[in-house]
């Protein structure tokens, strides 16, 4: 039987994430191993509304900031040659990346 691993991919920076889904996919490619994903997680947005005036006098007037989070999730066949490959990626600092083996 074979195990597999999960990998959950975590970014502010979609186009990064991306990038790191393609590596994972042509390690698959080159190797031979079976992969399902990526799979696009719904994404988190969080919403900051700021008063545009230091002081709080005038008119309400908002800034809205919003910080999007991308998740990614990758299910691969867990062979050592396939992982030993994966974890000499280099990975940006704006992506976090979980390896689950299930």
């Amino acid at each position: 039987m074979v195990r597999k691993a999960r990998i959950r991919l975590t970014s502010t920076d979609y186009k990064k994430l991306e990038e790191i889904c393609g590596e994972l996919k042509t390690i698959a490619d080159r190797t031979g191993v079976k992969i399902i994903g990526p799979i696009p997680l719904p994404t988190k947005r969080l919403r900051v509304p700021v008063r545009k005036t230091p002081c709080g006098q005038g008119t309400a007037t908002w800034d809205r900031w919003e910080m999007r989070i991308h998740k990614r999730l990758i299910d691969i066949d867990a062979e050592e040659r396939v992982m030993r490959r994966i974890m000499r990626i280099r990975v940006p600092e704006e992506v976090y990346v979980s390896i689950e083996l299930v």
